[in-house]
């Protein structure tokens, strides 16, 4: 299964009832097969801009993130469920990428520029595209071309 970030904006509300609405949004994800890797308050504060939603106008919010691993399948049935949840504001839901792969090269990198790999192969490469000169042994007596 895929991982996926959820950002969940809820309206302002008291604790008891913040913590009733994330439990509401954390079995609907695990009602759908998923699994939650983290859960992350990010903080109460203003919204950007005021928010219209379910009737309400609301001008500040909760933001969460949430990490969690679902069946592609899932994620309209958990769009269209967070859409009905009166307590959110805003969610989007993003595909997780791998982080990639790399290997270090410090110590490659710390040699001066004509011992290293990278600028060796380029040299090799430039060699091979250098245009032959003008011989001027060619059997005549003088220069073909205007200097």
């Amino acid at each position: 299964m895929p991982s996926y970030e959820l950002f969940v904006v809820l309206r302002q509300m008291s604790r008891p009832e913040l913590v009733s609405a994330l439990k509401r949004t954390a079995e609907s994800i695990l009602d759908k097969g998923g699994i939650i890797r983290r859960l992350q308050n990010l903080g109460s504060r203003a919204l950007p801009y005021k928010i219209s939603e379910q009737g309400l106008v609301h001008r500040e919010g909760t933001y969460f993130a949430i990490n969690f691993d679902a069946a592609p399948g899932k994620l309209s049935d958990l769009k269209e469920e967070f859409g009905r949840d009166v307590d959110i504001i805003r969610r989007n839901i993003y595909k997780m990428e791998e982080p990639e792969k790399y290997e270090c090269t410090l110590h490659e990198e710390m040699l001066p520029p004509a011992y290293r790999k990278d600028v060796q192969e380029m040299i090799e490469i430039a060699k091979k595209k250098q245009k032959p000169k003008y011989n001027y042994n060619s059997g005549l007596d003088y220069y073909p071309f205007q200097k």
